[in-house]
């Protein structure tokens, strides 16, 4: 195989329309833009969303939603990925295992998954189920 051999396969490329290459070519003198118009000049056309003066639907719609700053800042951790720790489960420990990023500043602890040795969170929320599978295990939550 050599550089100068190689190809696209066979039907990945496509050709273009040849545009304005006479009467023959079925697109030739208006090159399928019709007679006159806004749409037929170079350059010329309508922005996305324009409706001919008419009030957009982007802007007549409402607008909605927004975003919490509190998530920026919060996170989550199952309690399946507390069976990698030994002990006592603080903030710092989820960061330095990568659960957590650095500008997290709450955590919650909620339930999915099972607690398999006692651990003792300090500094962490837990959701109820949380709370019962940990202390289930032997373990407790202290706020």
């Amino acid at each position: 195989m050599y550089l100068n051999t190689l190809r696209p396969h066979k039907g990945a490329k496509h050709t273009s329309k040849r545009l304005g290459r006479g009467i023959g070519s079925g697109k030739g003198k208006t090159s399928g833009r019709g007679h006159k118009g806004q749409k037929a000049r170079s350059g010329g056309g309508v922005k996305a969303g324009f409706e001919g003066g008419q009030m957009p639907i982007q802007r007549r719609l409402p607008k909605f939603g927004f975003r919490s700053r509190k998530a920026l800042v919060a996170d989550e951790i199952r309690t399946h990925e507390l069976n990698r720790f030994d002990g006592e489960v603080t903030m710092q420990t989820l960061r330095e295992s990568g659960l957590i990023g650095a500008s997290v500043k709450s955590v919650k602890v909620i339930a999915h998954g099972d607690v398999e040795k006692p651990l003792q969170l300090s500094g962490l929320k837990a959701t109820k189920g949380a709370r019962t599978l940990i202390e289930a295990a032997g373990g407790a939550v202290k706020d």
